[in-house]
């Protein structure tokens, strides 16, 4: 009896290192290259900003906008002018700290004698 229930465990054991472990490394995997498929899906989306950022930095027209709205540049001959905030009226000057007395000259006694 005591035979078969080592031989059962040893078979169930060897089911297990056969089926068990492969099948979690292969999902694991299997995560693994979802993963990745994502990261080369956004990384494609990106390269394809870039691509056309790139291409519309070709044209003249393009830089000259990035140039004016970015840096205030302007092309020879023009003139630049700029808004500046409204200022702010200047706040009056804090009153000066209150005299320090001494700690006695608010006491009633002191004032009738």
């Amino acid at each position: 009896m005591a035979v078969k229930v080592v031989l059962v465990l040893l078979v169930l054991g060897g089911a297990m290192y056969l089926f068990v472990f492969p099948a979690r490394t292969y999902l694991a995997q299997k995560q693994d290259i979802a993963a990745q498929q994502h990261t080369v899906a956004v990384l494609r989306t990106e390269n394809s900003k870039l691509v056309a950022e790139k291409s519309a930095l070709q044209d003249a027209s393009t830089i000259e906008d990035i140039a004016r709205r970015e840096y205030g540049l302007v092309k020879a001959g023009q003139q630049a002018f700029m808004v500046l905030p409204a200022s702010t009226r200047p706040e009056p000057p804090a009153p000066p700290p209150p005299r320090h007395t001494a700690w006695y000259s608010s006491l009633e006694f002191w004032r009738y004698l």
